[in-house]
């Protein structure tokens, strides 16, 4: 028996850890032991050595500084481990899985290294590399939280109180994440993604509007067995 699994995914600043959290705790109240929320990159986790090296600038200062291939495989080998040691088991039983960040994080921050004419066989890749080669369950369901980036970008303020010096390669770089956000639309259009706009006249929605939005597009996980488009 194969489970569910829901991924919650966006650009950074947007909320996912928050709505991720929300969002496991009404399932939890649903199905009882039977949903669980799981994070990647797993900081606690060795597998995770890479990802951290790459994001403290251990390879290069700048995000381009490592190819999207590489930096891929990062992330991928973290989430394979994850799979085995933890969470394959659950889902194998028919547990629903909820992501905060998954296969879809290689597309939104990876994918704008390379020409856009490349992103086609990028996205094929990535799907062949992780859920082909590597065996980890394609989601059911991908809600995709879309932010301004005025806004996206005060709350990373106030996630690290001004000190910028805080932030990983990634947030660090204004022009990766702007070209991120031209990555996530195209990856969404492509893969069928559930967007859920999170902002509205430069200010970012209540935190249970959204998760409002979120759980309409999750019941019918729960209810049917059935999620939305796959990748």
């Amino acid at each position: 028996m194969e489970g569910r699994m829901l991924v919650l995914d966006g650009l950074d600043g947007c909320g996912k850890t928050t709505q991720a959290e929300l969002l496991a705790r009404r399932l939890e109240q649903v199905c009882p032991g039977r949903a669980h929320l799981i994070s990647y990159p797993d900081y606690q986790s060795p597998s995770s050595a890479l990802v951290r090296m790459y994001l403290n600038g251990d390879f290069s200062s700048h995000p381009d500084g490592v190819n999207a291939y590489a930096a891929s495989t990062f992330y991928a080998v973290d989430r394979y481990a994850g799979f085995i040691q933890q969470w394959g088991e659950w889902y194998r039983r028919g547990d629903l899985i909820l992501a905060c960040r998954y296969v879809t994080s290689n597309a939104i921050h990876q994918m704008g290294k390379l020409p856009q004419e490349e992103w086609n066989g990028f996205l094929d890749w990535l799907e062949d590399f992780e859920y082909q080669k590597l065996g980890l369950p394609k989601p059911d369901l991908v809600c995709y939280l879309e932010m301004d980036r005025s806004v996206s970008e005060q709350l990373l303020e106030n996630r690290y109180q001004g000190d910028s010096s805080r932030r990983d390669i990634h947030e660090r770089d204004r022009a990766y994440l702007e070209q991120c956000r031209r990555t996530a639309d195209y990856a969404a259009r492509r893969w069928n993604w559930r967007r859920i706009s999170c902002s509205r006249d430069g200010q970012p929605l209540p935190v249970e509007k959204i998760h409002h939005l979120i759980w309409d597009l999750a019941q019918p996980l729960l209810e049917t067995g059935q999620g939305g488009d796959t990748p």
